[in-house]
């Protein structure tokens, strides 16, 4: 059983960095894809960024192409995503996710193991 905690997420304003960290225990870590999703009240969860395994190969959503990056530090079972030129449309509770595969699903439902959330509020 894999356990995920969030943490970074906070209140910034439009243009502002934050970088949110993701630490996993319970598991083989370098032997799952991580991933970072979002999600807002009245949307359903939505994908935000993948990273494989190996942390060769990474995805993103088009609307954070360039603004975010996704890695992750398997020593220290951790995954990160780093957020620049932040918009209020990211604002979101931002969950982490990891499934045992080796490229990182855009569904939700192909994920099998979820933090609880960070939220993040940018402000204009």
């Amino acid at each position: 059983q894999v356990q995920l905690k969030e943490s970074g997420g906070g209140l910034v304003q439009a243009g502002d960095s934050l970088r949110l960290s993701c630490a996993a225990s319970g598991g083989q870590f370098n032997n799952y894809a991580m991933g970072w999703f979002r999600q807002t009240p009245d949307k359903a969860r939505a994908f935000v960024a993948g990273i494989s395994w190996s942390g060769r190969r990474t995805k993103y959503a088009d609307s954070v192409k360039g603004r975010f990056t996704i890695s992750r530090d398997n020593a220290k079972n951790t995954v990160y995503l780093q957020m620049n030129s932040l918009k209020p449309g990211d604002t979101a509770v931002y969950y982490c996710a990891a499934d045992y595969r080796d490229y990182p699903a855009a569904d939700p439902a192909s994920w099998s193991y979820w933090g609880q959330g960070t939220q993040v509020t940018v402000s204009s």
